[in-house]
């Protein structure tokens, strides 16, 4: 009589476990696969409400405000800021100042509480970005953002996705322009302007993984 090592039920357990080391692989090419081909798994067509009913395509597009006015730090810091209520009310103390859609501003810049805007282009922890490394080589707001001169409510149109980044590092010369255009909606460089602007500025973006794996 053969001595039971094992009982009877790890058999079905060895069974499951092999069609899982098996399938594992197969299950992660197809997630990746139709991940990358949604855009809601990239965010693409993300557009959150916001505590303040904000329009870029008033403010930016038919007022034509500078991105820098509000976002000050894009030149020289790696994030672009978003804008204390005092900014804000420079304008709205005298514009529309009892309107209840800027109740939020007033109240921030009061000193009662802060608003809480929600980030729209959100990377993830494990990338670094800098704002101030991009924009003053040329690379416009809207190669990223989008005609953001003509959303009333902000949404994200670029995939952001590594792949995107890395097109864009092995070959900038077409999505370049003279830095002191960034902020110009609706750009069209002249031919060659990028190729020019790669030469003057001795342009060569890295592509090594440590670039925005910090």
């Amino acid at each position: 009589m053969s001595r039971v090592i094992f009982p009877e039920w790890t058999q079905t357990l060895k069974k499951a476990t092999r069609l899982l080391i098996l399938g594992a692989p197969v299950y992660l090419v197809l997630l990746i696969a139709f991940g990358v081909s949604d855009g809601k798994a990239i965010r693409i067509g993300y557009q959150p409400d916001q505590p303040v009913p904000y329009s870029h395509a008033l403010h930016a597009g038919e007022l034509g405000i500078d991105c820098r006015y509000c976002h000050s730090t894009v030149e020289r810091a790696a994030k672009a800021a978003i804008p204390p209520a005092a900014t804000c009310m420079n304008c709205h103390a005298s514009v529309r100042p009892e309107s209840p859609l800027l109740l939020p501003v007033r109240e921030a810049f009061a000193g009662v509480a802060p608003v809480r805007w929600v980030r729209v282009h959100d990377l993830p922890d494990y990338v670094y970005f800098n704002h101030s490394a991009h924009v003053t080589r040329g690379v416009g707001c809207e190669q990223c953002h989008g005609r953001i001169d003509r959303m009333v409510k902000v949404s994200q149109e670029a995939p952001l996705t590594m792949g995107w980044c890395l097109d864009c590092h092995r070959n900038p010369a077409p999505r370049l322009r003279r830095p002191e255009f960034v902020t110009v909606m609706g750009y069209k460089p002249a031919p060659g302007e990028g190729a020019q602007v790669m030469k003057e500025l001795n342009l060569n973006p890295p592509t090594n993984c440590s670039t925005c794996h910090r």
